[in-house]
């Protein structure tokens, strides 16, 4: 059922009864809620001395939306299932939008899902110009479930409540106002006061009584609503191939504009309780729930420790991922230090960062002004004497062990004693970084992916000594610069990288058996990944692709598939994108084509290699070339689990999602292997070691929990101190 929640009821002496939503820290709406809700307006309604309600939410927030935790109830029949419609007709449109009393929504912090459908079934709303209003259900893979989909077109128009229900968009009490989902905007001190005053205006008839789920002035004739309606099934198919719910919503929407309010909203229903049971919403609803608790660490997050305020950031390198790092720190007010070797290079690493915040100004999501004050967070440097008073330093520069080792030896002397030391190596081991230094316990990982300052993925890396008040302060610093963190042990790859290498690897092993280079990446991109292995390798570079190759075939050498491809196209100055030339060919605007010439290469390192043709993979399915290419992936994730390199299943997910854009619908790595089964995995990777050899020989953790039949992401601590 959730945690509990509850609603207060106070009469005034001016008549107005004010229902209050307690349920911290969002004002979520359990069933206790919703019950205790629909009791509180039923005694408003049938008392005398009430002449009108105002719904209004604790703590400064009106309600961010339906408890996502009832849902799993809901599947597993914890909870007993309502008819469909149950809410949002009986309830939402004949208890309260019916009533014969009139409600006013008084809205600050949050009114998103569950939260904006019962605002809008009132009869007026009233906002704070901060509050956030919106309809994000499609990112937990339903719809609008309680009359959301019939009554916000009624508001803002067709168009509008598309783009707000299919994107997820949410909007300030200003647009809201602009677009008529709310009816006027007070100050925080006046909300209550001035929602009170709407709603006995309602009652004495000064202000007209609305019933939004009747109103028709916003919606279309029905041709044109029907042309926007198939131009929004356009897009939604051309966003999201692989999802079936948002155009699940656009016909529940249509139903209510053709057949009227009351059908939309007993479709909507209908519509609800079967995308609720769908793998898709236990996907997104399991990535929802994985995120959150990323911040929760065992032995460190528990210790009572409070975060250190980070006052300034030094970064080491203006490159690509140095000048990332510095944009999101800025861009959440942090002061930063750049630091480079030479004026040249500091001038190219302030003008990178410079050109990411002109890119906001011109896409609109900042202004000149703002654009000013934050690039002047900025300073450049050349040496380290501004190092005295900074709390944290981030290395960013090129990937060698020697030039790392140095760079830790100078900041030990140079930065004060409390001040964090972090390097954003992708793969380099963390001890072997810091073994000149005697400042082990503040030495961690902080691996950002790129760009740096888009991605929201913070993998935070811990050695033995690193100490745990330095993992809190930089979970908090991952919180403050909008950054999921996931944290991890420190090993070759860390936990993204090391469970993506087989990745590449099992792409090239699937080539050089015969497999098209393009058919790999075509099967893997209709899976739902944003590209496939070679055209990443093209995006990342193969001077990057190779070096952390050789960091994984030095240190696991016994599942490694050493390919001569990428070093006989770099020999012919084809290294990808940077190039114009690599797996793919690019024109001016970065468009990749295939190209023929690629055959002459891969015959080559054939050659070279001694592999022969497999008639069999050329004929591949697409489901084959996803199992092959990703069981390595799930075998390697299995491996990270068991050595403790992450702390719980749910990390690689998140992991997987964020920092290598595995499809979130699939629920991330870990949670997808387990729809599929440890026995059937095990299986195909069994028979492909036999086939192939060792690269995809399934680990001892796999085994036992195929033999088992055990699902490889239940917590099982006895299982892992085997391994």
């Amino acid at each position: 059922m959730g945690s509990k929640g509850r609603t207060t009821m106070e009469v005034g002496a001016d008549g107005v009864a004010v229902i209050t939503i307690v349920h911290p820290p969002v004002n979520s709406l359990s069933f206790d809620v919703l019950y205790s809700l629909k009791d509180h307006y039923e005694e408003a309604l049938q008392r005398d001395d009430v002449k009108a309600i105002v719904l209004t939410g604790s703590g400064g927030k009106f309600s961010g939306g339906f408890d996502i935790t009832a849902f799993s109830s809901i599947r597993e029949g914890k909870v007993k299932q309502v008819k469909p419609g149950y809410i949002s007709i009986d309830v939402f449109s004949d208890t309260f939008e019916a009533g014969r009393k009139p409600s006013v929504a008084a809205i600050d912090g949050l009114a998103l899902g569950g939260g904006l459908e019962l605002a809008m079934a009132c009869h007026a709303r009233i906002s704070t110009s901060n509050a956030q209003l919106g309809l994000p259900e499609l990112q937990l893979g339903i719809l609008p479930g309680l009359g959301g989909t019939q009554r916000l077109p009624r508001l803002v128009g067709l168009s509008k409540a598309l783009e707000m229900m299919l994107l997820s968009k949410s909007i300030k009490g200003e647009e809201a106002l602009d677009s008529g989902l709310v009816d006027a905007i007070a100050a925080r001190d006046a909300l209550l006061a001035t929602a009170k005053r709407w709603a006995l205006d309602i009652s004495e008839r000064k202000k007209p009584w609305v019933l939004t789920l009747y109103r028709s002035d916003k919606i279309e004739s029905l041709g044109e609503a029907r042309e926007i309606l198939k131009f929004a099934r356009v897009q939604a198919r051309k966003r999201a191939p692989n999802l079936h719910h948002p155009l699940v919503t656009i016909d529940v929407i249509e139903a209510g504009i053709v057949s009227g309010p009351r059908a939309g909203l007993l479709k909507e229903g209908e519509a609800s309780q079967q995308l609720i049971a769908s793998d898709t919403s236990k996907s997104l609803m399991h990535i929802f729930l994985a995120q959150r608790a990323t911040s929760k660490v065992p032995g460190i997050t528990d210790l009572g420790l409070k975060p250190r305020r980070i006052n300034k950031v030094a970064i080491l390198g203006g490159g690509l991922m140095g000048s990332g790092i510095a944009t999101a720190l800025i861009l959440s007010n942090i002061p930063v230090l750049l630091k480079e070797v030479n004026g040249k290079f500091l001038e190219a690493g302030m003008g990178r960062v410079k050109a990411n915040l002109q890119s906001r100004v011109k896409k609109g999501k900042m202004t000149q002004e703002k654009f000013e004050r934050t690039f002047s967070l900025l300073k450049g440097v050349l040496d380290y004497e501004c190092f005295k008073d900074v709390d944290m330093v981030i290395e960013a520069v090129i990937e060698n062990v020697s030039l790392k080792q140095q760079i830790f030896a100078d900041l030990e002397k140079y930065c004060p004693s409390h001040c964090i030391l972090a390097s954003n190596t992708s793969t380099i081991d963390l001890n072997l970084i810091g073994e000149r230094t005697k400042s082990h316990g503040r030495i961690v990982g902080a691996h950002f992916f790129s760009p740096a300052h888009v991605m929201p993925l913070l993998e935070i890396v811990r050695t033995q000594k690193t100490s745990p008040q330095v993992i809190v302060d930089l979970l908090d610093v991952g919180k403050k610069i909008r950054k999921t963190p996931v944290v991890v042990g420190n090993c070759t790859g860390f936990a993204v990288n090391r469970m993506f290498f087989p990745y590449s690897q099992s792409a090239f092993l699937l080539v050089d058996h015969g497999l098209d280079v393009y058919r790999i990446d075509l099967a893997i991109t209709k899976f739902g990944m944003p590209m496939g292995p070679f055209r990443m390798v093209d995006l990342v570079g193969f001077g990057v692709a190779i070096a952390t190759g050789i960091q994984f075939i030095e240190n696991f050498p016994d599942r490694s598939h050493k390919s001569a491809l990428m070093p006989l196209m770099v020999e012919d100055k084809r290294a990808g994108e940077t190039t114009r030339k690599g797996f793919y060919i690019y024109d001016n605007k970065r468009k990749a084509s295939p190209d023929p010439e690629i055959r002459k290469y891969i015959e080559k390192a054939r050659s070279i290699t001694g592999v022969s043709v497999d008639p069999k993979l050329i004929k591949l399915s697409d489901k084959d070339i996803i199992e092959m290419i990703f069981f390595p992936v799930v075998n390697e994730a299995c491996r990270v689990l068991a050595e403790g390199i992450a702390v719980k299943a749910s990390d690689l997910d998140i992991a997987s999602v964020m920092g290598m854009g595995f499809p979130p619908y699939r629920g991330g790595i870990m949670f997808w292997a387990d729809s599929l089964g440890s026995k059937y995995i095990c299986s195909r990777l069994e028979e492909w070691r036999k086939a192939y050899g060792d690269f995809f020989k399934p680990c001892a953790y796999l085994v036992e929990r195929a033999a088992r039949g055990v699902s490889l992401a239940a917590q099982d601590d006895q299982t892992r101190s085997r391994m």
